[in-house]
């Protein structure tokens, strides 16, 4: 049985990996051959680099990631934060499952319902363009929120909930006592929602497709508009660069949290040994 585990965990690896690597492989190719790998060359990456359609759609791109992640993570901040301190169970449990199902909702979906929203307000205000970037940011900002969430509840259930108590006894407001006490205590999964909206706001296509304007285009539009044409190698640079971006982030989230694993045994180790020590005394 460990054999055919192993076997079975080999081709599921290769049947998700391998067209990543090929794809990576090809981008150096020297030439635009996409059958065969005729010799290294950095000649499509030069291409990329002084394109420079492509570094607006990087810039909008960029842009739109950034500000998305930084607003979905203060809001879904807040509201993991305001979840968590409901008395009602059956509210909380409501409140929590609504926030999940824009996880759960096919990007068509929320991108098609979302256009048409845009397009009735822009109507009802009398715009003639009735979507524009702040309507892809809206969008994006929605979509962000409920991963946030996702991330930063745990953080506040596994939190000492004596500490923020201690804090308002020692004279501070509630105010003080969430940014000096809660706030560092849940930073890391307030750091993990962001790494996580702003990864999914950098290689969204389906939902931006359908809420963006004319004047606006991200790297996953652009691409698709280089995909009705003929695939140029340039494209294969564009996704490997963003895949090792990706993956950096990926890293960066892990070790984060990683760390604050270890943190946690940690403490768990020593409240043990503090219980242990006081019933021997």
């Amino acid at each position: 049985m460990k054999h055919i585990s192993k076997i079975y965990t080999a081709i599921i690896f290769a049947i998700l990996y391998t067209p990543i690597l090929v794809l990576i492989l090809f981008s150096f190719n020297s030439t635009n051959n996409t059958g065969k790998f005729t010799g290294f060359s950095l000649k499509w990456y030069g291409e990329l680099f002084s394109s420079p359609s492509t570094f607006a759609a990087l810039r909008n791109t960029l842009v739109l990631a950034i500000l998305s992640a930084i607003i979905a993570t203060l809001i879904g901040t807040a509201a993991a934060v305001g979840i968590s301190k409901m008395k009602n169970k059956y509210l909380k449990g409501g409140i929590t499952s609504v926030t999940n199902i824009p996880m759960m909702n096919p990007d068509i979906v929320t991108g098609i319902s979302m256009m048409l929203l845009f397009v009735f307000v822009g109507t009802m205000l009398g715009n003639t363009e009735k979507l524009s970037f702040f309507t892809l940011l809206i969008a994006h900002i929605t979509f962000n929120i409920p991963y946030v969430i996702l991330s930063v509840l745990p953080k506040i259930r596994m939190m000492d909930k004596h500490l923020s108590e201690a804090a308002l006894d020692l004279g501070c407001t509630p105010l003080q006592a969430f940014f000096k006490v809660e706030l560092p205590a849940i930073m890391s999964g307030v750091s993990t929602g962001f790494i996580m909206a702003f990864t999914l706001s950098l290689d969204d296509f389906v939902i931006s497709y359908f809420t963006s304007g004319s004047d606006f285009q991200t790297l996953p539009i652009l691409i698709y508009s280089m995909t009705k044409k003929e695939v140029k190698p340039t494209i294969y640079a564009l996704s490997s660069l963003m895949i090792v971006a990706i993956l950096a982030l990926l890293i960066i989230s892990n070790l984060r949290s990683e760390k604050d694993a270890k943190i946690m045994r940690k403490a768990e180790k020593s409240k043990k040994v503090k219980k242990i020590g006081g019933k021997l005394y």
